[in-house]
């Protein structure tokens, strides 16, 4: 990420505010360079707010002085607002300033903030899935992550440097490409209503219906040691684990529905925004589920865009490694905004 170049060195309270946990930290920024200074991780749903989140964090440790402090949420950004998507907390970034006496707040969605860390990326932090495509350091860049729930962005291009923007694509209706996922379709329409967004299949709970659709449709009995760890752990992790080492059947192809569903969305964001500077994957499941996104499912799909295929096959697509993605793209936003008489968002 691209940065001022000054000496002063500035403290960043930075987030990455999701359904399942949230990750603050505070950043020391020198310059174009940031540095962790401490990170705790709170499981979201044992908190009441933000505001409960960061007091915590405060009781914790020696309150620092705070230059400027920034959070990626996962929901909509309106007027410096946002009410969280899957997590019943409204952040106000006005709000958070007067509580916690910060000079300045900033708000972005939480794929707004991944956008903008994956900038600052180097080439060990990510996994290329076809690398035979061209790499190209200038133009639109597309950004999908799927976790709790599934987020996209776009990075576009100005002529000088990349702008992130934020979308709510994930809640775009899901649009099944086989008779297998029209089945998967009419499955979760029952369970959901007549909506089904794609977040609703590219998601951890997503990953679990889709198992739980192939189970029901096999009408093969769930295996002992399955459903033990199903009731005791995660059960999207538990399919993912099974379905990439392919100790379960109906859990392979769980994990290779998802995969393809994810290569056909990805390639759809390509088509909405040019994104000739290629894809890149973030969140929490690309990482664990890096050996299905390798095999034929995920390309086939991505690049399966009738008169376009041959420029998806030409565009790369990168999976991102550093879990700190969001929180460092956060803090990079706070710093490059850092003014004499900064104002909240």
């Amino acid at each position: 990420m691209t940065m001022p170049a000054v000496d002063e060195e500035n403290t960043i309270l930075a987030g990455d505010v999701g359904g399942t946990k949230t990750v603050i930290a505070l950043v020391r920024a020198v310059g174009g360079r940031l540095e962790v200074i401490c990170e705790e991780v709170f499981e979201s749903l044992a908190h009441r707010s933000l505001e409960a989140v960061l007091e915590a964090f405060f009781t914790r440790r020696p309150r620092k002085r705070v230059d400027a402090a920034c959070f990626g949420v996962a929901g909509a950004v309106l007027e410096g607002v946002a009410d969280l998507t899957n997590l019943s907390w409204r952040v106000d970034a006005a709000q958070l300033a007067r509580s916690f006496d910060l000079p300045s707040v900033f708000l972005l969605n939480d794929l707004e903030a991944m956008a903008y860390g994956m900038l600052g990326l180097g080439e060990e932090e990510l996994a290329v899935l076809n690398p035979g495509a061209r790499t190209r350091r200038q133009g639109n860049i597309a950004v999908i992550a799927a976790g709790t729930g599934l987020g996209e962005a776009m990075l576009i291009w100005d002529g000088e440097r990349h702008l992130a923007v934020a979308t709510e694509g994930g809640h775009a209706g899901f649009a099944p490409c086989s008779e297998e996922e029209i089945g998967l379709l009419r499955f979760l329409r029952e369970r959901y209503g007549d909506h089904v967004s794609y977040e609703r299949v590219l998601s951890g709970p997503g990953l679990f219906d889709i198992y739980r659709f192939l189970r029901l449709e096999s009408r093969e009995p769930e295996p002992a040691w399955l459903a033990e760890h199903l009731q005791i752990e995660d059960p999207s992790a538990v399919i993912g684990s099974a379905g990439v080492e392919a100790r379960d059947p109906i859990c392979a192809r769980a994990v290779e529905i998802f995969a393809s569903v994810y290569g056909g969305e990805a390639g759809n964001m390509v088509l909405r925004c040019l994104a000739s500077g290629g894809v890149m994957l973030g969140g929490g499941i690309a990482p664990k589920l890096l050996p299905a996104l390798r095999r034929d499912g995920f390309l086939a799909a991505f690049t399966d865009k009738g008169k376009f295929s041959k420029m998806l096959r030409d565009t790369r697509v990168v999976v991102a490694l550093n879990s700190r993605t969001p929180l460092l793209g956060a803090a990079g936003f706070a710093r490059e905004r850092l003014a004499p008489n900064p104002c909240s968002m």
